[in-house]
């Protein structure tokens, strides 16, 4: 029976959980470490049990979620948007989801901020790339500071964040924005401040996609992309963000379905390469937290081998956790085969079931997990969190060129046009911008979203008067913007980028970002101000 069911630490009714070291503990001895109890727990804990805390399963309603956790013991589940509504009911789920399950829960969801956000009602802030424009991790934890404790406030006690790979393929189709940049040094030094904050605000933080997603032209939910870097450009590229978040105790890191086979020559992607994950990423970089799967409903890693055999070969690679399979009953059963034939070995199992609980005795889950649904509205989206979003909004939005100094735009007739032209054009209003139709204008602002090379076509079909170009998504876009006389990028298309934006063209706010990857032929950390 596993000891913290029932146990008292929070509201009756409410999830709660707590929990102590085992009551045969001697008195006079030594203060034990918190987590001392579990390796004897873990060893009087049933194969079914251990097997169970493996899984963090999808759910399509609490009837579901609940089954799941009666019948397989689940570790975790994830959230998506359709299992989350309001605050207050999210919260309430969670406790419902907590106290179903004689083992703490740890409930992730996949909220990096930026375009990979799944939580519909945390304060909104631009994406990773939009801080690593700022060049601060001060903001990278602040962000992340504030995200967590709003997914805390609703019982979410696992966020699937920071991305912590080097975007240096401009055509990467899966990273790009969510990428700090393109240079090592900096993406190492904003997912450590990231990792900071997510746990500072008591959620597991999780760095991915090991050993590096950043140089792939290859999307891994459609496909298996194979990235040729050497060892070398392994250490020198992509190790260092992930080198970086060890070493500021990250709690978990998420592999990538990739295949490198400089690193691995078995042609296996590295969820279930043994060179990557226990090679590489345990006895080489010295992890010793929790490695978790990507999702193992993609593509890129269910090309290989059978739904089956991927969870056997993944736990056996290295990976204590696993997330999103197919169909839980066959991964499930799989690996329960696995374990009682001695494909896996107990010792393996009882690695990863060990790190597993220590994550959630680190992250306070044996003490309580009880949110508070009264509460949890008033936690969101608070003056202070807004307030934050903002100053990384604005300190982001980078100046990349400026012709003439057509910028700022005060005393200008301005037409605006592309995404999100009539929220920009009634924010440039409000900071006294005379914005017009494009007949009357003596300078049209054109915004992108990731329009490649399609941006030099839009430019030259504005005509002569000068053009202002503002990327809100890729900054690559104004690779082919050389035909306006200013370029500017805000990485986030959301609400506060383009009011950030806003402040920036009319003179209201001095721009302060830095390129954090090449763009319209300006290296890493090029970025112009008005002064």
């Amino acid at each position: 029976m596993i000891m913290v069911a029932g146990c008292s630490g929070g509201e009756s009714g409410s999830g709660g959980r707590a929990s102590s070291a085992p009551s045969g503990a001697s008195a006079a001895s030594a203060e034990p470490a918190p987590d001392a109890w579990i390796p004897g727990h873990v060893a009087k804990m049933s194969v079914a049990d251990k097997v169970g805390q493996l899984f963090v399963p999808t759910f399509s309603s609490r009837a579901d979620a609940v089954a799941k956790i009666r019948k397989y013991r689940v570790g975790g589940l994830i959230y998506f948007p359709e299992n989350i509504s309001t605050p207050e009911r999210t919260a309430a789920q969670s406790n419902a989801l907590q106290k179903a399950s004689k083992i703490p829960l740890l409930l992730g969801v996949d909220e990096e901020q930026g375009i990979v956000s799944r939580t519909p009602f945390v304060t909104r802030f631009p994406g990773n790339m939009a801080l690593g424009a700022t060049g601060d991790p001060a903001q990278a934890q602040a962000a992340a500071q504030v995200t967590g404790r709003e997914l805390r406030a609703v019982g979410i006690n696992l966020d699937y964040a920071p991305d912590a790979d080097v975007n240096v393929n401009p055509r990467n189709p899966v990273i790009g924005p969510r990428s700090f940049g393109a240079d090592p040094a900096l993406v190492a030094k904003m997912v450590a401040g990231a990792v900071g904050g997510y746990q500072s605000a008591g959620v597991a933080a999780t760095a991915k996609h090991f050993p590096g997603h950043g140089d792939t032209a290859t999307d891994s939910h459609t496909g298996l992309p194979v990235i040729q870097h050497t060892r070398a450009q392994w250490e020198r590229l992509d190790a260092p963000p992930f080198r970086a978040a060890v070493d500021a105790g990250v709690d978990m890191i998420m592999t990538a379905h990739i295949v490198m086979p400089k690193l691995d020559r078995s042609g296996d992607p590295a969820t279930l390469s043994r060179t990557v994950l226990t090679g590489l990423l345990r006895e080489e970089l010295g992890y010793q937290g929790v490695i978790t799967t990507d999702s193992l409903l993609m593509a890129g890693v269910r090309e290989k081998y059978g739904d089956a055999q991927v969870p056997v070969r993944a736990i056996n690679a290295g990976a204590d956790q696993l997330l999103m399979p197919p169909s839980l009953p066959r991964a499930y059963r799989a690996v329960l085969a696995a374990v009682r034939s001695g494909k896996i070995s107990e010792r393996r199992l009882d690695e990863s079931v060990t790190r597993i609980l220590r994550l959630k005795q680190r992250r306070g889950l044996f003490q309580g997990t009880a949110a508070d649904p009264a509460k949890a509205a008033a936690a969101i989206g608070t003056p202070a969190h807004r307030a934050t979003a903002r100053q990384v909004a604005e300190r982001s939005v980078t100046l990349v060129r400026n012709r003439n100094g057509v910028l700022p735009l005060r005393g200008r007739k301005v037409a605006v046009t592309g995404p999100q032209s009539e929220a920009l054009g009634a924010a440039l209003r409000r900071h006294g911008i005379a914005v017009v139709a494009p007949g009357a204008a003596d300078v049209t602002v054109l915004t992108t979203e990731n329009a490649g090379q399609a941006t030099a076509a839009r430019i030259r079909a504005l005509g002569a008067k000068p053009v202002v170009a503002a990327a809100l998504g890729r900054p690559y876009d104004l690779d082919a913007a050389g035909g306006a006389a200013a370029a500017l990028a805000t990485y986030s298309a959301k609400t506060v980028s383009v009011n950030a934006l806003a402040k920036v063209l009319s003179g209201a706010a001095n721009p302060a970002g830095r390129l954090p990857a090449p763009a319209a032929g300006k290296p890493v950390g090029h970025g112009l101000t008005y002064e």
